[in-house]
């Protein structure tokens, strides 16, 4: 999966959250001041370009959809966010979470729970 710059990456959102639509579809979500519809439409191009939107024609009319989940872009991006800024290491991400970002004791335990049933399938598996 190709980067994507922060203009690509919020018209996937809206893509993601819309299913399908016209550049129109598009522009009506976006906040005042609504951008052109060419800046939309080129938009759109590079998305398809880089293989994360297809469409269906209909005559002139081009209805777009995404062509990657938001799980798998999300995914995607995780991973590239642990290698470039935690060496790869999850280890350095829980602990920047835990100690950067002031976790309440709530949000702890939850990642606790997780781990742990992480840990019983692993179990399960290998047993």
């Amino acid at each position: 999966m190709e980067k994507l710059t922060q203009r690509e990456e919020f018209v996937m959102q809206l893509l993601w959250r819309l299913k399908e639509a016209v550049v129109k579809d598009l522009i009506a979500e976006y906040p005042d001041p609504k951008p052109p519809y060419t800046t939309v439409s080129s938009i759109i191009r590079i998305l398809e370009d880089k293989g994360y939107v297809g469409h269906k024609a209909y005559g002139k009319t081009h209805v777009y959809h995404p062509l990657v989940s938001k799980r798998a872009f999300r995914k995607h991006s995780f991973s590239q966010l642990v290698q470039e800024y935690f060496g790869g290491s999850y280890e350095q991400v829980v602990s920047f979470m835990v100690e950067e970002e002031n976790l309440p004791e709530s949000e702890i335990e939850k990642i606790r729970e997780i781990i742990s049933e992480a840990e019983k399938k692993e179990g399960g598996q290998n047993g």
